[in-house]
C-alpha cells in the first residue's frame, strides 16, 4: 500500500498556523524571528513555537522550523544560540539550506531532525542521497524538477530518505529562489529574508548612449513584466504527483492571509483525500480548481512538473493578483437555539448580500444575509466596523473557523 504524502502547509503566524491544521494540514513550517528568509512574515517568538507546538500535537500534525538564510560568519555563533532557545519547544525538524547551519544543528541539537531546503538547489539523486548519508531526514527538491526527475531520484536513493516539492504558488524567477536582483536594485538581501521582489516590477528598456531615453518592450499598451511569473498549481494532477514518490506536497505563502492558506488547503486535502479513497478510479473534481480561483492568485501554471517551460508560464501584462472573492469575516461561535452566528467582521457587507461558508468540513454554502445585528442587537443595514462582532441569522448550523467570504461586485 502506497503512504499517504504529508500535506504541508504554510504558517506565517500563530493564527494561520491554527487555521491551517484545523482546515487538514499534516504540518505546517513556520519561522522565528531570525533566520527565516520571510521576514515580511509576523513569524513566531519562542513561546509562540511552544504553543503553536502544542496545538499541531495535540490534533496529530507536525511543525517545521525555516532556518534557511544564506549565513555569514557574524550568523553562524547567532544561529547556535537562537538553537538553544527553541530545540525544547517541541519543532519535529529544522528546515536548514547551508552547509555550515546544517553542522550546528547537528551540533547544539543533535536529535532534531534536519530538512534541507530548497534554497540548497537540490536537483540530483547524488547530491540528494549525500544529505541523507549526512544525516538529513528530508529533501526539499527544487522547483526546476520535472516528474520523470522527482521519479528518478526517489527510485535512486536511499527509501529512508524523504522527499518534499512544493506544488501550490508563487514561483520565484531565480534558480531556486537564489536571487541577487532585490540586493542590487533596493539593496535588500533576498537570500536573508529582505526580498524588494523587483521580479514584479515594471522595465524599459535604455540604450547606453541615449541615456535617460527609455523605450517601452511592449507586450501590450501597458508595457511588460518580463519576470514576473504565474502562480504554480498542480492541483489537476494531484494523481500523477501521488505516483511520483515524494512524501510532502509542499504549499507556499507564509506572508498570504488565513483565508488564503485555510482555502488552499482545503482543496488540496480533499483532492488528496479523494485520491486515497479509491486511487483506480480517481477523477478530478472541478470543484477543487474553483475553490483555489476564489484566493488572490495570478494565473496559475504547473512549472517545470512536465518539462521546461516555454513563453507562457510568464505574465507579461501585469503583476497584479486576480482577486474576485474578499473574505468578509470569520465565525467564532453559533447558537443552536437562536440559529445566530457570531462573526467577527474583516470586509464591509450588507444586509442582503449574497455570501459563502467555507468550513474545515464540507463543502461550502451560500446564503443571503436576511438578518443581522450589533453586539446590543440593534438591527444592522450594513457592517461597518472591522474586526468588531456581528450576529448573522443563519439558515443551516456552521461551525467556529468558518470563513464567510463575498465575491466581489
Amino acid at each position: 500500500m502506497q503512504n499517504k504524502p504529508e500535506l504541508l502547509a504554510p504558517a506565517g503566524n500563530l493564527e494561520k498556523l491554527k487555521k491551517a491544521i484545523i482546515y487538514g494540514a499534516d504540518a505546517v513550517y513556520i519561522g522565528g524571528e531570525e533566520f527565516s528568509l520571510r521576514v515580511a512574515a509576523d513569524n513566531f517568538t519562542v513561546e509562540e513555537i511552544r504553543e503553536g507546538v502544542a496545538f499541531a500535537h495535540e490534533r496529530g500534525a507536525k511543525v517545521y522550523l525555516t532556518a534557511n538564510v544564506i549565513p555569514h560568519n557574524a550568523d553562524i555563533d547567532d544561529y547556535a544560540d537562537f538553537l538553544r532557545e527553541i530545540k525544547d519547544t517541541g519543532i519535529d525538524a529544522v528546515i536548514v539550506s547551508d552547509l555550515g547551519m546544517f553542522t550546528v544543528t547537528k551540533e547544539v541539537a543533535p536529535d532534531l531532525d534536519i530538512h534541507i531546503s530548497t534554497q540548497a538547489n537540490n536537483v540530483n539523486y547524488k547530491s540528494a542521497q549525500a544529505w541523507y548519508e549526512m544525516g538529513a531526514k528530508r529533501v526539499i527538491l527544487a522547483r526546476e524538477m520535472s516528474l520523470d526527475e522527482i521519479r528518478e531520484i526517489r527510485e535512486k536513493t536511499d527509501p529512508g530518505l524523504e522527499l518534499e516539492a512544493f506544488v501550490h504558488g508563487a514561483m520565484c524567477i531565480s534558480y531556486s529562489g537564489r536571487c541577487l536582483l532585490s540586493n542590487y536594485m533596493a539593496g535588500r538581501d533576498g537570500n536573508g529574508g529582505h526580498c524588494a521582489h523587483p521580479c514584479r516590477w515594471k522595465y524599459f528598456l535604455m540604450e547606453e548612449k541615449r541615456p535617460g531615453e527609455y523605450m517601452p518592450v511592449y507586450e501590450n499598451e501597458r508595457g511588460t513584466f518580463i519576470y514576473n511569473s504565474k502562480d504554480l498549481c498542480m492541483i489537476e494532477h494531484v494523481d500523477k504527483l501521488m505516483k511520483s514518490g515524494l512524501s510532502s506536497f509542499k504549499i507556499e505563502g507564509r506572508v498570504k492571509s488565513e483565508f488564503y492558506v485555510a482555502t488552499v488547503v482545503k482543496a488540496y486535502r480533499q483532492a488528496m483525500d479523494t485520491y486515497f479513497a479509491d486511487p483506480a478510479n480517481f477523477r478530478f473534481d472541478p470543484k477543487w480548481m474553483e475553490e483555489l480561483r476564489k484566493v488572490s492568485h495570478r494565473d496559475y501554471t504547473t512549472g517545470f512538473y512536465f518539462g521546461k517551460p516555454g513563453g507562457t508560464e510568464q505574465h507579461y501584462a501585469s503583476s497584479s493578483y486576480i482577486r474576485e472573492y474578499d473574505m468578509a469575516g470569520v465565525v467564532t461561535a453559533y447558537d443552536a437555539e437562536t440559529k445566530m452566528a457570531t462573526v467577527i467582521q474583516k470586509n464591509r457587507f450588507f444586509k442582503g448580500s449574497e455570501v459563502e461558508f467555507l468550513r474545515p468540513y464540507g463543502d461550502f454554502f451560500k446564503q443571503k444575509i436576511a438578518y443581522m445585528t450589533d453586539t446590543d442587537g440593534n438591527e444592522l443595514e450594513v457592517a461597518n466596523h472591522p474586526q468588531e462582532p456581528v450576529y448573522i441569522k443563519m439558515e443551516q448550523p456552521v461551525e467556529p473557523d468558518t470563513f464567510m467570504r463575498q465575491k466581489k461586485n
